[in-house]
C-alpha cells in the first residue's frame, strides 16, 4: 500500500471553523501539495475542494471527516483505488435548471477527465437542509429529512457504485456571512455539509462527499478576495468532489492503510480538540500545530495540557522542513 519507506501523513484542516488558511475554497491546497511531495498525505476534502478546481494530487487519499476519525481511531483502513464508480444522489428540491447545469457538469468532467460518473439519482423526497452560524462563530445545521439520502444512496450502491457524491439545495449562504467574499470569517455551508457526507459515510462504509446546489447559478461579477474566489467563478461546485472521489480510498475493516502506518499529522494552530489529535498523542504519532492557522475554536496544546506531545511549528513551510528530516 506505501511504497518501500515512504512516509504517510495526514494534513487535516476541520470544516467551518473558519481556518486563516483552509477556511475558504482550496486555499490550502498549495500548502498540502507541498507535504504531498515528500510523502503519502491524508487530506479531508475541505483541504483541497475549490468548487470548479481541486487541489488533489495522486499522492494524496481523499478522506471524509467521519471516515477519517474511524481510521484514527483503528477501526477502518484505507484501500487504494483509482476510477472508483461514483453515484451522484441529487436532493429532489433542486429545481430542473439547476439540475440540468449539474447534469451538464458531470458530463463536462467525465469527458476532460475520464471519471466514472456511473449513475445519478434524484431523492424520492426533499432533504430539506438548514444552515446556520453560532454566536461562537462556528458553522452548523440541519437535516430534516437524511432518510431519503440514504434510500438514494443505497439504490447507486447496488447498482455498481462504491462512491457517493451528494448535492442538496441551499439557501444563499451570503445572508449569514456577508465577509466570507473578502476572505474574513467562517464558511456557513461547510457544518452541515460535513453533517451530510457523515452520515452517508457512517451508514454505508463508502467514500462520501457533498456540494451545494443554489438557485441562484449566476456568476458573480464583483472581485472577491482569492480564498474565496474558487467559488465566485463557477454554478457549481460538483467539478471537485469528482476530482476528489476519483481515487478517494475504500473502506476496510481487514486490510489496507492502518493508523500504524501513519508517521505524522498537521493542523491548524488552535483546532486541536478532535479525534485525531487524540488519537495520535494516544500513539505517540508526532503532531504538528501550525501558528499561522488560527480557527474560531481557540483549543491551542497548552489548553489541552498537551504541550509535551504537540510540536508548536510557526509556518508550514517550517513544518515541512522538519518533517522532511523524520
Amino acid at each position: 500500500m506505501l511504497n518501500g519507506n515512504q512516509k504517510l501523513g495526514a494534513f487535516i484542516v476541520p470544516t467551518g471553523i473558519g481556518a486563516s488558511i483552509g477556511g475558504y475554497a482550496g486555499d490550502a491546497s498549495c500548502q498540502a501539495r507541498k507535504f504531498a511531495g515528500i510523502s503519502k498525505l491524508i487530506v479531508n476534502p475541505n483541504v483541497v475542494n475549490a468548487g470548479g478546481f481541486s487541489g488533489i494530487t495522486s499522492n494524496m487519499l481523499y478522506v471524509e471527516g467521519y471516515s477519517l476519525n474511524e481510521f484514527f481511531k483503528g477501526n477502518i483502513k484505507l484501500l487504494n483505488s483509482t476510477h472508483n464508480k461514483i453515484g451522484v444522489v441529487f436532493d429532489k428540491g433542486i429545481p430542473v435548471d439547476v439540475l440540468n447545469i449539474h447534469i451538464n457538469t458531470i458530463n463536462a468532467v467525465k469527458t476532460v477527465y475520464g471519471i466514472n460518473v456511473y449513475d445519478y439519482i434524484v431523492t424520492d423526497d426533499y432533504v430539506g437542509v438548514d444552515f446556520k452560524v453560532e454566536e461562537n462563530g462556528i458553522s452548523t445545521g440541519s437535516v430534516k429529512n437524511a432518510d431519503t439520502l440514504l434510500m438514494a444512496a443505497k439504490k447507486l450502491i447496488t447498482k455498481g457504485c462504491n462512491a457517493i457524491a451528494l448535492v442538496c439545495l441551499f439557501k444563499d449562504p451570503e445572508d449569514y456571512n456577508t465577509d466570507y467574499s473578502n476572505g474574513i470569517g467562517v464558511d456557513p455551508v461547510g457544518g452541515v455539509e460535513a453533517v451530510l457526507s457523515h452520515y452517508i459515510s457512517k451508514e454505508l462504509l463508502v467514500p462520501c462527499v457533498h456540494s451545494p446546489a443554489f438557485e441562484d447559478y449566476g456568476i458573480y461579477p464583483k472581485i472577491v478576495d482569492a480564498k474565496s474566489a474558487s467559488e465566485y467563478i463557477t454554478p457549481t461546485f460538483l467539478p471537485c468532489i469528482l476530482l476528489g472521489l476519483d481515487n478517494a480510498p475504500l473502506i476496510s475493516k481487514e486490510k489496507g492503510i492502518s493508523i500504524d502506518n501513519l508517521d505524522y499529522l498537521v493542523m491548524p494552530y488552535d483546532a486541536l480538540g478532535s479525534v485525531p489529535v487524540f488519537e495520535a498523542v494516544k500513539r505517540n504519532i508526532p503532531v504538528f500545530s501550525i501558528k499561522e492557522n488560527t480557527t474560531e475554536l481557540n483549543i491551542n496544546a497548552e489548553k489541552l495540557g498537551k504541550s509535551d506531545f504537540i510540536q508548536v511549528v510557526q509556518t508550514y513551510d517550517e513544518c515541512l522542513n522538519i518533517i522532511e528530516k523524520l
